[in-house]
């Protein structure tokens, strides 16, 4: 037996040495795919396969690269590279450039990228005078790439009966016809986009029979890494160059599927011992990764799912610890929380900050946490995403606040006069720029004053620019007496901008509503947290001084720095760390409030869940709130259901649930109603004080309010009171709560409940 095999386990190396027909390799987390795979392309070739009759799809060009780096240093460099070995898209560019003649494609074709192939889509709903409101080119782009992942040409949609009724009852009925000449016109301009790569492979191999049979001849072995992940056009190309022979082997996981918002089917990886019937099966078991308990807990929750291959995950490393279920009063006390129990753990267990990794379900969820592992100075990273104010949506309304602020900001002038769209072009804006520059004046300055500065526009353009001036002379007049939160609804509103956002239900369009909903979050956050204090600074400009840190960006690349790392779950595939934050496990959170009404989307948000515990070596903290922020207001919360799908042994609950473990059921709040978007109306008062009362001579009471009570704020969570002082509207509390410290409450903006006396 080759030297190499001598590092597997027995069902690692059942897996590598069987090539007789089709196999399907079921990769628990932390198993050693990635080593199974290297060591099967290396059997291969150790027993006298050429490289070039082997091909192994992968899903990233990094995955490609280690496993070919790991066969080098095994069969060597000359035999590795000549491997058919790269992602989907590559091999099949690289063969659709080796038959370009049979395509009606040059060899040199080129591909556009999805901004590329979003600019066309655009240019072709213009020039057909459509409504672009109504045919939105993100949209359109997106229905295209579907149907062409289901092999759908353009005179198979017209042929389609069902879509076509689809595209009626949806009042979109020329998309045919702009996926026609979509179609031509990528076709005449000799370029392809990422789906055509796929599907102009499938459609040459289907329509060649001498070409498909020539590539089923030189590729005898074919291998696919995460398998759960591909789309039915990949799935089927798989079938074409496996047809005769057979030899096809494919490893994944289906506790792992979590893409299906991007055309994965899990049906590819549950289905493939029907579509090969003779296949066998090997089930990589044994977690290298985490400890027994992580192991245990993680099994314990995907077992709930009916959707699955059965496997039963095991570990040999230590037990470890439970995994801790911490309950937050609130989102910022959650962050508050996540940040201490980091610099805590750093100092008692020796760790680095980049052993820690925070994840959660939404890219918005990401502020509250940035904000308190700054405030503790723990250097963090934002991995697969940008920091929460770098955000497009995020940057356009803090622009808008920056003029309103300051109208000779420039850069901010420039970025919010078309948006959203109010026909004000280029042309005109580089206009403006070049009168202001002539002048030696601010942008501000001409467009107040387009005349007096002699600006060459015409009747119609200067109407447009005097609607621009009037909106921002609304907003900065509101400026002038409300809040910086009521600006920031003032604005979300007024512009259009949210109703544009929320026409948009792609994943995309739905996490960038989320991003505006959770600055209204924050704006009410900072308003409410500075009234209470007593501080009356709470305008547009004050809050613009209090992000301008947020705003800067480390600009260090380093992947290896010491930093604590946020990321979305569907990010963090793939990877492991040492401690493991998952934040945010609530109802209508995590799961989806999208997906609680559809078993098959419950079953991937379970799968979701099973990655984020599964990327944990050593420890794994799931924390909730029992209150969030959402639409600008602090609404309840319940705890996730898929607390209750891991079995209690290895849990360590907080008291609330260990007492009501059974059916888990959270404590009961009051319900709210919501019956337009929160951040147009004004936030509740939660004051549980009667203010209008006096301080009694020896200031032990306000009202109900005594020193010594315990109460529960909205945000701070338990505290004691320790102190009252003032009068009436000056009426204070000084209050030392468990996890923040000392805080001065302005009695009449401060919003919590007395617990006891």
């Amino acid at each position: 037996m080759e030297e190499f095999l001598e590092q597997l386990n027995e069902s690692q190396r059942d897996a590598v040495i069987y090539n007789e027909g089709p196999s399907l390799v079921i990769a628990g987390a932390g198993s050693g795919k990635t080593r199974v795979l290297t060591y099967k392309i290396a059997w291969l070739l150790k027993n006298g396969i050429s490289p070039y009759n082997i091909l192994a799809l992968t899903f990233t060009n990094k995955a490609a690269r280690e496993m070919k780096s790991r066969i080098a240093r095994i069969v060597g460099e000359d035999t590795a590279k000549r491997l058919w070995m790269g992602t989907f898209h590559s091999i099949f560019s690289r063969i659709l450039r080796r038959e370009a003649e049979k395509t009606g494609y040059r060899s040199d074709f080129t591909v556009y990228d999805a901004q590329d192939s979003k600019n066309l889509i655009k240019a072709i709903i213009k020039e057909k005078g459509l409504d672009d409101k109504t045919y939105k080119p993100g949209q359109i782009q997106g229905r295209i790439s579907k149907v062409k992942n289901a092999l759908i040409t353009p005179d198979d949609y017209t042929r389609d009966k069902e879509l076509i009724e689809y595209d009626n009852h949806t009042s979109r009925p020329r998309i045919c016809e702009i996926y026609t000449t979509y179609w031509n016109r990528c076709k005449i301009a000799g370029v392809m986009d990422f789906d055509d790569l796929l599907l102009q492979t499938y459609l040459l191999f289907k329509e060649n029979r001498e070409v498909v049979e020539r590539y089923r001849n030189q590729f005898r072995f074919i291998l696919v890494d995460e398998y759960q992940d591909t789309n039915s056009v990949q799935h089927e190309i798989v079938r074409q160059l496996a047809a005769e022979h057979h030899r096809v082997c494919v490893v994944g996981d289906d506790a792992q599927s979590i893409y299906s918002f991007r055309g994965a089917n899990i049906g590819n990886i549950l289905d493939f011992r029907k579509t090969y019937p003779e296949s066998k099966l090997f089930k990589l078991e044994q977690n290298y990764r985490s400890t027994q308990t992580i192991v245990n807990a993680a099994n314990s929750l995907i077992h709930k799912n009916k959707e699955q291959i059965p496997k039963t995950i095991f570990s040999e490393k230590p037990v470890g610890d439970q995994l801790s279920v911490i309950s937050a009063y609130s989102d910022y006390e959650e962050g508050y929380i996540v940040a201490s129990r980091i610099a805590e753990m750093r100092m008692l267990h020796s760790c680095e900050y980049k052993d820690f990794v925070i994840l959660y379900r939404t890219n918005a969820q990401s502020r509250i946490f940035e904000e308190s592992l700054r405030k503790l100075n723990i250097p963090y990273k934002i991995y697969g995403g940008l920091s929460f104010y770098q955000r497009k949506e995020i940057k356009d309304i803090i622009a808008y606040m920056r003029v309103i602020a300051n109208p000779n900001d420039e850069e901010a002038f420039k970025r919010i006069i078309n948006y959203p769209a109010r026909g004000i072009g280029d042309t005109t804006l580089n206009k403006i720029i070049s009168t202001a520059g002539m002048q030696g004046v601010a942008l501000w300055e001409v467009l107040s004053h387009p005349v007096d500065y002699n600006l060459n526009i015409n009747n119609g353009t200067a109407k447009k620019l005097e609607g621009f001036r009037t909106v921002m002379a609304q907003f900065m007049e509101a400026a002038s007496t409300q809040n910086a939160c009521d600006v920031g609804r003032l604005i979300v509103k007024e512009t259009g901008m949210i109703s544009e956002l929320y026409e948009d239900r792609t994943p995309e369009g739905l996490s960038r509503v989320q991003n505006v909903e959770e600055l209204i979050n924050s704006l009410q956050e900072f308003v409410s947290s500075r009234l209470e204090e007593g501080n009356e600074e709470v305008k547009t400009g004050d809050f613009l001084a209090e992000i301008s840190l947020l705003t800067d960006q480390d600009t260090d690349k380093d992947e290896n720095a010491n930093r604590v790392t946020m990321m979305t779950i569907h990010a963090a595939k793939g990877l492991e760390f040492k401690n493991v934050f998952v934040v945010g496990l609530e109802e209508d959170l995590f799961p989806s409030e999208l997906s609680k009404h559809n078993p098959k989307e419950i079953e991937e948000e379970r799968r979701l869940f099973y990655v984020a515990i599964t990327r944990a070596e050593e420890n794994a903290i799931l924390t909730y709130s029992k209150s969030r922020f959402r639409n600008g207001q602090s609404m309840s919360c319940s705890p996730s259901r898929f607390l209750k799908d891991i079995d209690k042994e290895y849990l360590r609950l907080p008291t609330e649930l260990a007492f009501e473990r059974r059916d888990l059921k959270p404590p009961v709040y009051e319900s709210k109603s919501r019956t337009e978007p929160a951040f147009y109306t004004n936030p509740r008062k939660l004051s549980r004080v009667d203010n209008e009362q006096s301080v009694a001579a020896n200031h032990q009471n306000i009202g109900d309010l005594h020193v010594g009570d315990t109460i529960r704020h909205e945000r701070f969570g338990k505290g004691k009171v320790v102190a009252l002082t003032g009068e009436n509207e000056n009426a204070k509390a000084s209050v030392e709560f468990e996890n923040f410290g000392n805080k001065q409450l302005l009695l009449k903006f401060a919003h919590f409940e007395i617990l006891k006396k």
